[in-house]
């Protein structure tokens, strides 16, 4: 097969700083290289990876509840310390075990009501 793994996802947004901010603030991506595009936005990275494309848009795009690919998903660490952290910066979210496992998992929007999720395995 020669899918090798998930390279990136895309967020168009009328909200670029804010979910800039987010993406940073929130979840501890940096801002890093981003080719010449002759538009704005900006390319967040986990490590070496740019993971997160932003794309500013002025017609913003329909949230997740309405959109036929509902989330996304990340791999997280520190399931105590991401839940403070959220609760400190008023980041709403859910919480939910998966059922036969030892996954535990956080539900939380971005600014654009992009359903971000976020997977605890074994902690």
């Amino acid at each position: 097969m020669p899918i090798r793994g998930l390279d990136h996802i895309n967020v168009a947004t009328a909200k670029l700083e804010e979910t800039k901010r987010f993406f940073m603030d929130v979840l501890g991506l940096t801002e890093g290289w981003r080719p010449d595009f002759p538009f704005p936005g900006a390319w967040l990275y986990l490590g070496e990876q740019a993971v997160v494309h932003l794309v500013e848009n002025d017609n913003p795009r329909r949230p997740s509840a309405e959109a036929a690919l509902d989330h996304f998903a990340f791999a997280a660490h520190d399931y105590d310390e991401t839940v403070a952290r959220l609760t400190e910066k008023g980041i709403q979210f859910g919480a939910v075990g998966v059922p036969g496992s030892t996954i535990r998992q956080l539900f939380l929007r971005d600014p654009n009501g992009v359903n971000v999720e976020l997977n605890f395995r074994g902690e």
